[in-house]
């Protein structure tokens, strides 16, 4: 099969697109056939090999933990998903090639009328979101401010705290500004003239906040929010200040809070963006535009033409 392959780290051009041994589903397993990848931050940030003290990753090696795809296969005692189903979720094994071998509880079925592209847009940015935001237990009437708010994390992040009854403050560049009013979030500035903005649209204060963006936006907020109310899922130095940091693992995490966003997906209750989708050959792009940050959305790579793809 074809696959990009990390070879050593170092900057983007480090990908080599290569024929290599297909693996196979064993006891327990799903082999799925990848439509699409997605390409996340800290895909980029292994590559470059910053977490290699926190995420060892022996060369060579095929990255990209979140797929969407169809099953080719299944092992023995898999009863579900079926042969056939299109599913999306999680890779055990790296999803920038053209088959992945994962387990059935890191996959979810994909609705009917969702599109495999669409659907490669939700698994960990709801994931993510819900797990962060169960961190400091929002109620509903509260403030809460979400840093990079037009990014896959926030814009999911944002969409579940207003339907949980929240009052939603979300940093975004101006272009962005529109799409996170649409979320149904109030946009305000990154950087010095967030403190002035918050002033502006929450003169009685805010009651949480969650960062997705990074940016030095909790020691910015941390003067108006106390510490345990602030989770950050990117800034892990900031613990050592008291604030929750969801780091997870990235390689351990399951599906099972994704389907019913799925499900609001496909009846139009759930919006995503995506930032791009660039094919499998370009991987090394799409990994550039990822480190420039800034994008609306996430951003995907096309592994295959698969029926359902983009119905």
């Amino acid at each position: 099969m074809k696959a990009q392959v990390l070879n050593r780290f170092g900057d983007p051009d480090v990908f080599e697109l290569t024929d290599v041994d297909s693996p196979a589903a064993g006891p327990g397993e799903v082999l799925v056939r990848v439509a699409v990848a997605a390409v996340n931050p800290l895909d980029a940030k292994i590559r470059s090999g910053a977490m290699s003290s926190v995420f060892p990753t022996p060369t060579p090696a095929i990255l990209g933990s979140e797929i969407a795809g169809v099953v080719e296969a299944t092992g023995a005692d898999v009863t579900e998903p079926a042969v056939g189903e299109r599913v999306v979720g999680f890779a055990a094994s790296g999803g920038y090639a053209e088959l992945v071998v994962t387990t059935p509880d890191r996959l979810a079925v994909v609705p009917s009328d969702l599109s495999l592209t669409r659907a490669a847009t939700i698994p960990t940015a709801a994931e993510t979101a819900q797990r962060a935001l169960a961190l400091i237990g929002v109620q509903p009437g509260e403030t809460v401010v979400v840093n990079a708010a037009a990014g896959s994390v926030g814009s999911a992040a944002v969409q579940l705290l207003v339907s949980a009854g929240a009052r939603v403050i979300g940093t975004a560049s101006a272009d962005n500004h529109d799409y996170v009013r649409a979320l149904g979030a109030t946009p305000v500035r990154y950087g010095d003239h967030l403190l002035d903005d918050l002033a502006s649209v929450a003169p009685h204060g805010v009651h949480a906040a969650l960062d997705a963006g990074g940016r030095g936006f909790v020691d910015q907020i941390l003067g108006l929010v106390e510490p345990g109310r602030i989770v950050t899922i990117v800034d892990f130095a900031a613990g050592a200040k008291g604030v929750n940091v969801a780091a997870g693992n990235p390689f351990a995490i399951d599906a099972h809070t994704i389907a019913p966003v799925l499900d609001l997906a496909a009846a139009g209750d759930f919006a995503t963006e995506i930032a791009g989708v660039v094919p499998l050959a370009d991987i090394a792009e799409a990994h550039r535009l990822s480190e420039r940050g800034h994008l609306r959305g996430k951003l995907l790579v096309r592994v295959a033409d698969i029926p359902g793809a983009n119905a």
